[in-house]
């Protein structure tokens, strides 16, 4: 990561530290931190739902069904595998040599796996990047699912998508990475299609939750952030804050690109995983 901390937030505790992740996953988050002894609290800046778009739907429908008919199937996120298996046709066993399972970092290979098994389908078929990656993404993805694609294997991309990108998306591959690593699965000669498995919202706040969000504009406020959308969301809820004061933890170069754009002048770098955001806040704790 390229982000490093301004020398303010090594000297002055924390008074609240805001999870945005999504509320599925928010939880255990801010458990985590308050075992750690940080004053943590959930203001997920994302909602997730089932589609509600009739084509959409269909669609993941006919993916459901046929999901060992795929060589390789992708899933982008923990959400990305809850909301795909909730009516998969299951299986007893895995045929051979078998379908491969994509995963970009390790809390989306916990959530395969965990489902896989209820399907009596081995964690062994999953593919992620090695622990020690530097970032956990498409692009260190990659070298490990290189070798699988070559002409006329096919992956299935289990994706989200906004509510108003969702006719643009409906039959794209949107986004950055998955971008960069489907434009080299069809160089080697693959077949490559998409379904939308969950559509992304902005919250809907209530009037205290609202209030909780501008409380952290103030000096000692710190937001973990996974996702530029998510501080997309936020920067349109509160669109004429005054971010300077407070930090922003960001697991990827590009979104502490957004965090700049957004007004947050103190950014801290982290990889993703919860273990690597529980260190790097013990980093800067153990220099103040």
């Amino acid at each position: 990561m390229t982000g490093t901390a301004d020398p303010r937030p090594a000297t002055e505790r924390w008074s609240r530290v805001f999870v945005t992740r999504p509320a599925a996953e928010a939880g255990a988050w801010v458990d985590a931190l308050r075992s750690r002894g940080w004053p943590a609290r959930a203001l997920p800046l994302i909602d997730i739902a089932e589609p509600q778009d009739s084509q959409t739907l269909n669609d993941l429908q006919k993916a459901r069904a046929h999901w060992l008919e795929w060589n390789a199937l992708m899933f982008v996120s923990p959400a990305a595998v809850h909301h795909f298996f909730a009516q998969a046709v299951p299986v007893s066993s895995m045929p051979e040599p078998g379908t491969r399972f994509w995963a970009p970092g390790p809390g989306t290979a916990r959530v395969l796996a965990e489902v896989l098994e209820q399907h009596g389908v081995s964690s062994a078929c999953i593919d992620a990047p090695p622990t020690d990656a530097a970032q956990f993404d498409s692009e260190h993805l990659w070298p490990v699912v290189a070798s699988q694609m070559h002409a006329g294997n096919r992956l299935l991309v289990v994706r989200g998508a906004s509510r108003a990108t969702l006719a643009d998306e409906r039959n794209g591959l949107v986004g950055k990475g998955r971008d960069w690593l489907i434009e080299r699965c069809q160089a080697q000669g693959a077949s490559v299609n998409a379904c939308v498995a969950y559509e992304r919202h902005a919250p809907r706040w209530t009037p205290a939750q609202r209030a909780e969000a501008e409380s952290g504009t103030a000096a000692g406020s710190l937001w973990l952030f996974s996702s530029s959308e998510a501080l997309a969301h936020l920067s349109e809820a509160l669109p004429q804050v005054d971010w300077s004061r407070a930090t922003a933890l960001c697991t990827h170069e590009r979104i502490e690109a957004s965090a700049r754009a957004a007004g947050f002048a103190h950014i801290i770098g982290s990889r993703p995983a919860l273990s690597d955001v529980l260190s790097t806040l013990e980093s800067v704790r153990s220099h103040s």
